[in-house]
């Protein structure tokens, strides 16, 4: 592009020049011009339609980064229903075979009291022929009497507790089936939104696929990133930051003091070990060669390589091959500053982590964290995804040192 309008601005002195010289051509002069006039609107329309094109791609890939995140949410309902399900089906299992035990005991009771002569309890006091026989079977009547009816109240207990628990069972399924629809139609406008958005993506590559507009679009997206960090570097006041860490801290303390409760999904091992984390008094300096990988995956770009759309453009960052969904988690503990897309990088967020330190983390397909949010170490805060118009899902993880890009390979555990 640069190229058409230096050629343009040449193609207008030789005009201007040619005109002073020959005024005969000013007819093929007039048409020059006119053409070089038509080539700058034609270039200037190009570059607007390219804006609008990425406009729409990111507001596309938001869309689908929110409804992918509902579909995590709605998958995880669903597998709570289906326990809660399971669980129910169990329970009933063991009650209907408690109520049998039971039935089959009181079955032995009544046929124990038949063979005591079916007597009731006022012909065994009028019977004076043994009256030491007679005292005998008043004790056992009575035992037989209470057994039994412990064992019909307790029949009548499972009983209640099995319609319970079949009401229950009936509002679950009800309410699992209700997920699933929502689940089916959401997957729908997912699938409708990642076709939109792989035609937007092949329009983009088939009017702006020359290299030359690839190296603009790289350094335009890479510009955009620095400038980015470099404002949230400048905004972010290390002491405020402390100050708040300070009463996360405190906050943190006072919990641990409580009694330990089971939180939900404490108790998922996909989860990697943790790293040492700022919450431990350290600062991000401290950590280096001792952070956990944010996901795990192939390395298949180094920080500092060439990127495979222009030699002349570097990486800032790593990148890791991943499966789309996969959950990334905070490599240590700090503030989310940025959750947003982004040109170039698509859905971002980045971690402000004190003392001028920032970890970026981009191409994602769903944003959990929101700006303002603490994350603690390990936390899960994006999901592995392909935006900013990538074909191929991964995740860029880069660290800033007072917006100065670093090797993360350096801070990471070997």
């Amino acid at each position: 592009m640069r190229k058409k309008l230096i050629f343009c601005f040449l193609l207008s002195v030789f005009v201007q020049q040619g005109r002073a010289e020959d005024p005969e051509k000013n007819e093929e002069l007039n048409k020059i011009q006119s053409d070089i006039t038509a080539a700058s609107e034609n270039i200037r329309r190009v570059q607007q339609q390219k804006n609008t094109l990425n406009t729409q791609l990111g507001e596309v890939e938001k869309l689908y980064g929110r409804t992918a995140a509902l579909l995590r949410t709605l998958q995880g309902q669903v597998e709570q229903k289906r326990q809660n399900l399971t669980r129910i089906r169990q329970e009933k299992q063991g009650l209907q075979d408690e109520v049998a035990k039971q039935n089959k005991e009181l079955a032995g009771q009544i046929k124990a009291a038949y063979a005591m002569g079916q007597k009731e309890k006022l012909k065994l006091l009028l019977n004076q022929q043994d009256p030491a026989l007679s005292s005998r079977m008043l004790v056992y009547y009575d035992y037989l009497n209470k057994a039994r009816l412990s064992k019909l109240a307790g029949i009548s207990e499972s009983m209640q507790r099995l319609d319970r628990l079949g009401k229950q069972q009936q509002q679950e399924t009800e309410l699992l089936e209700k997920d699933l629809e929502q689940k089916k139609s959401e997957q729908m406008a997912a699938d409708a939104v990642r076709k939109r958005r792989a035609e937007l993506l092949t329009q983009l590559k088939s009017d702006f696929s020359s290299n030359e507009q690839q190296i603009i679009h790289l350094k335009e997206s890479e510009s955009k990133l620095k400038n980015l960090v470099s404002s949230l570097h400048q905004s972010t006041n290390d002491l405020s930051f402390e100050v708040e860490q300070t009463q996360k801290l405190h906050k943190a303390a006072e919990v641990q003091s409580e009694p330990a409760k089971d939180l939900p999904g404490s108790g998922n091992d996909s989860t990697p070990l943790p790293s040492p984390s700022l919450a431990k008094g350290g600062d991000f300096s401290s950590l280096k060669g001792q952070l956990a990988w944010p996901v795990k995956g192939r390395l298949s770009n180094k920080f500092g390589s060439a990127r495979a759309e222009s030699a002349e453009s570097t990486w800032d960052g790593i990148l890791i091959d991943a499966s789309e969904g996969t959950e990334i988690h905070a490599v240590t503990s700090g503030k989310v500053v940025f959750s947003d897309w982004l040109r170039g990088y698509g859905l971002l967020i980045i971690i402000d982590h004190g003392k001028g330190y920032m970890t970026l983390y981009a191409f994602n397909q769903s944003l959990y964290r929101q700006v303002g949010e603490w994350v603690d170490v390990g936390e899960v805060i994006a999901s592995v995804g392909q935006s900013g118009g990538r074909s191929q899902s991964g995740l860029y993880f880069g660290i800033r040192n007072k917006g100065k890009p670093v090797d993360p390979l350096e801070w990471c555990r070997k």
